[in-house]
């Protein structure tokens, strides 16, 4: 099947502020509902929005971040509709004159970069939220009405669901390391819509559906390759694709329709005559770009270049903001680039991951970690005895140079005490001594890890191979 996907998205994400865009309702998520409202939030008559500036702030630092052009002049709209969780039958949003236009996204997919472009980033309110019950009733919770909400929207650039989830993936790093917003995706705080559509290569666009009710990205990326299949059996079937809004059901792991969307809604915009016009000046604008911090994209393409880790490696540090600058200072006490970072990729990430830690909440310090490395790299301790301290030391703690002594677990180097453990090995396992005559070499990895396990992990591997060698071919 000769189809490809086009796929634009429209991320919405909640940025942090203490109080709400318009007013000086609390955000704080998870208080008992319609507890943080007022006539602003509310759209009760007489009330007047006041814009809040660190909202505004965070607008213009994800806009530069993202390459986009800021607007000198920019100016709110009341984008017009009826529904529930709007108590003013409008909201007030950005259309003509957003604060940010025309950027860029890069991401890496097979090595290869791949701008994914914003066509605008602009500040808007959220809505309230419905909660529906369980006797059958529906209630509105309205503390969400006026969190200050930034809308995402990109070209139809994207391939496939694979290039979807990257771009997510990336832009959601993106905005932790800016500390804009949490991205918390289960409490609502980033939320995303993809407008899908398959078309034959080289064809013009096809019709396309709106994706929306997804809680993850995986389910971004579950719930495109299902759409891709629909659709390519559809055209395939001579059927006809309508525009429409699809819901993504991750029990089914399948989209269904939610509502026809056959013709653009008329939002009837037009300026807010309750909000000034924004002039954002060029020295505003510096004052924010220079406190922005090295970019993820950078910061992975840096690693991959100065330090020569994979795509890979430098995608898993660079993930989360934290975990890289650990890396960074562990590089200024040791400089092994690709030791520590097999360490903390594997061992210690994994530890994290199982038991739901941040780096900050571990107790292995830069300098522990490094000094662990030290000790390996040095053949004081063999890699398994580094494993067994790097357990010990995120249980407990403690400097691992005293560690290792306490314990006993410095390496064994001596030849001549891997010697007699050799012998012994090979005395008690004549039968692997003919597989090895035979031409089947791969028996010395068996015949070492005897000897690693006779010596509790402690003898140099490098030196019980060399020996293990010597006296095979002695026989």
């Amino acid at each position: 099947m000769n189809y490809e996907m086009v796929i634009g998205m429209e991320v919405h994400v909640e940025l942090k502020a203490e109080s709400k865009v318009w007013c000086g309702c609390s955000t704080v998520f998870g208080s008992p509902p319609n507890t943080q409202t007022c006539p602003v939030c509310l759209g009760l008559p007489g009330s007047l929005p006041v814009l809040n500036r660190k909202a505004l702030d965070h607008t213009i630092m994800v806009g530069l971040a993202l390459g986009c052009t800021i607007s000198s002049f920019s100016k709110f709209d009341r984008k017009n509709y009826f529904y529930p969780d709007l108590p003013k039958n409008y909201q007030i949003s950005q259309y003509d004159k957003p604060f940010t236009f025309n950027g860029k996204l890069p991401i890496l997919i097979d090595g290869k970069r791949r701008d994914i472009r914003i066509r605008r980033a602009h500040l808007e309110e959220d809505t309230g939220k419905l909660i529906h019950l369980e006797d059958g009733t529906s209630g509105i919770d309205y503390n969400r009405s006026g969190v200050p909400l930034l809308e995402i929207v990109t070209e139809p650039d994207m391939r496939s669901p694979e290039e979807a989830a990257q771009y997510l993936t990336r832009l959601k790093n993106l905005l932790e390391y800016l500390e804009v917003s949490d991205c918390n995706m289960e409490e609502g705080s980033m939320r995303c819509e993809a407008n899908v559509s398959v078309r034959k290569a080289g064809e013009d666009l096809r019709e396309y559906v709106e994706i929306k009710n997804v809680a993850s990205i995986n389910g971004v990326k579950k719930a495109m390759e299902f759409e891709y299949e629909r659709q390519v059996k559809l055209w395939e079937s001579g059927g006809t694709l309508h525009r429409e809004t699809r819901r993504w059901d991750p029990d089914n792991q399948k989209t269904s329709v939610m509502r026809s969307k056959e013709a653009a809604h008329d939002y009837r915009y037009f300026p807010d005559p309750d909000l000034v016009p924004t002039i954002i000046s060029k020295e505003w604008i510096e004052e924010i770009r220079a406190r922005i911090p090295e970019l993820p994209f950078d910061r992975q393409m840096r690693y991959m270049e100065d330090f020569g880790l994979s795509e890979y490696d430098s995608g898993v540090l660079t993930l989360d903001k934290p975990v890289a600058e650990y890396y960074d200072e562990c590089l200024k006490l040791y400089d092994n680039y690709k030791g520590i970072c097999n360490w903390l990729t594997g061992d210690i990430m994994a530890y994290m991951n199982a038991n739901k830690l941040s780096i900050s909440d571990i107790k292995i310090t830069p300098k522990m970690l490094t000094d662990m490395v030290r000790l390996v790299d040095s053949d004081k301790i063999s890699s398994k005895i580094g494993k067994m301290l790097v357990d010990e030391m995120l249980a407990n703690g403690g400097d691992p140079g005293i560690i290792v002594e306490k314990k006993g677990w410095i390496q064994i180097s001596d030849e001549g005490a891997i010697d007699k453990i050799v012998e012994k090995i090979l005395a008690s396992n004549p039968d692997h001594i003919e597989t090895y005559k035979s031409g089947k070499t791969k028996v010395i990895a068996w015949l070492v890890g005897q000897v690693m396990k006779e010596s509790k992990g402690k003898a140099n591997p490098k030196i019980a191979n060399q020996k293990i060698r010597e006296k095979l071919d002695e026989q």
